[in-house]
């Protein structure tokens, strides 16, 4: 059998295509239609070998070419041919159907207009949503990556010294879910950090300040000593989790636990500044500033509640995965600020009366107003700027929203991910039947779920 004679015949004859089971018949004029389609291409193979780079088999007795595709997609395909309109296959994925037109060589653009925008619309959420979900593993605080890694984690322990203890230390520090003493610990970790936050900002007041022999005012001595202790309990924990971790190597790149340390390190640094301080060093003349530096980093101790709050790491990872939507509001901020400060401007530099005499003074007018804060510190005087300053207060609150929706749309989904993977970690209950119904669980899960 001459392949070219069997394909290369006149207009008016057929050759039969079996896709999964469903066979039709189409003329050589029907399929010359679409010449650049996968069909319209077997007319003009001129071998076996060429055919069967187009399908999956051939027949040539019966003229009839075989694929292994869907053949739902095919009856749309085939009324395609027949009608030149092209619309979604319902019951089928848009994927799937992608999938199918690029197998078959059409062009989407064929899509009839009451499909199009269905189709782009459900192209457009799926692409976006697997971007996010990219991102999502990408990120130190991504629920299937965490879950995962902490398996990963623990069979990394076989094998290594004190495989069995190291094991259960880890997996209580890191999971506040496998039992109610890991909840417990997780407990005293963040009561630990809201101690020592209450107890930095107390000691910014001078009411709980008191005066040493010299008659200077001095830090409390019972909040200080508050502080330290809860210092010593962050460095202990710190310390604990890189003895048992099973990689020392990952333990210290991770973001969570770069976070521990840098709010423990202040503490010892400052330690050293006051002992070099008191040795009366004249090279050292600007250390009291450096103390007082690194006291207020104190206040980054906060961070630490993300490693037990599914809300916190929701936040980071709404703030890392927004990137394009923050700065499309700081674009649009800019673009409006620069336009109404100069226009604030010129209707006010007459009025002596007016504070907003110059354009970098009605940047920060337009800033505060167009956030919708207004200070009430700069204000327009004149009717044009009064009218001005409606017009640019309207203007934020649409500048404003309009990203501020992707925003949080973006921290529902990573929040409502964070809350699936707390879920979905492994627990074990050590305590006995009973347990899962005590008050005391109850709002310690509580206190963990914020």
């Amino acid at each position: 059998m001459v392949y070219g004679k069997v394909l290369h015949q006149a207009d008016g004859c057929f050759i039969n295509i079996n896709v999964g089971g469903f066979r039709q018949r189409m003329a050589h004029s029907v399929l010359r239609r679409l010449p650049q389609t996968r069909l319209a291409r077997l007319l003009r193979c001129t071998s076996r070998a060429a055919i069967l780079e187009l399908c999956d088999d051939f027949s040539s007795s019966e003229n009839e070419f075989y694929f292994d595709r869907n053949p739902v997609f095919f009856c749309s395909l085939h009324s395609f041919y027949l009608t030149g309109k092209l619309h979604l296959v319902d019951g089928l994925c848009v994927v799937s159907f992608f999938q199918e037109l690029e197998y078959w060589g059409i062009k989407e653009h064929h899509l009839d207009l009451c499909c199009s925008n269905r189709f782009q619309e459900l192209m457009r959420k799926i692409c976006l949503d697997e971007r996010d979900v990219d991102q999502h593993r990408q990120s130190s605080g991504s629920s299937a990556e965490n879950l995962s890694a902490l398996e990963d984690e623990l069979e990394e322990f076989e094998g290594s010294w004190c495989a069995n203890v190291r094991r259960n230390i880890w997996i209580r520090l890191e999971n506040p879910s496998y039992s109610t003493s890991a909840k417990v610990l997780a407990v005293l970790s963040v009561s630990a950090v809201v101690v020592s936050i209450v107890s930095m900002c107390l000691n910014s007041m001078p009411d709980f300040h008191q005066g040493d022999s010299d008659e200077k005012r001095i830090e409390n001595p019972l909040l200080v000593l508050l502080e330290n202790i809860c210092i010593l309990l962050f460095s202990g924990e710190f310390i604990l989790r890189l003895v048992v971790a099973p990689s020392a190597k990952k333990f210290l790149s991770s973001a969570l636990n770069i976070i521990d340390f840098l709010s423990i390190l202040p503490f010892y640094v400052t330690l050293i500044c006051d002992n070099t301080k008191k040795d009366g060093s004249k090279e050292l003349e600007n250390v009291g500033k450096v103390v007082q530096i690194l006291r207020l980093t104190r206040v980054f101790r906060v961070l630490k509640l993300a490693r037990h709050s599914a809300g916190l790491r929701s936040l980071g990872s709404t703030l890392r995965h927004s990137s394009r939507e923050m700065g499309q509001l700081l674009l649009f901020l800019s673009l409006g600020v620069s336009l109404f400060s100069a226009l604030i401007y010129f209707v006010e530099r007459e009025s002596k009366e007016s504070q907003l005499q110059t354009i970098p003074v009605g940047w920060w007018w337009a800033t505060i107003s167009m956030t919708t804060v207004g200070y009430g510190d700069t204000i327009p005087v004149t009717v044009a700027g009064r009218l001005i300053g409606t017009l640019c207060i309207v203007c934020g609150l649409l500048i404003v929203a309009l990203p501020i929706t992707n925003i949080f749309n973006k921290f529902s989904k990573l929040h409502q991910r964070q809350r699936r993977y707390t879920g979905q970690q492994p627990s074990q209950n050590r305590e006995g039947p009973y347990t899962d119904i005590l008050p005391v669980q109850k709002l310690i899960t509580f206190i963990l779920s914020c």
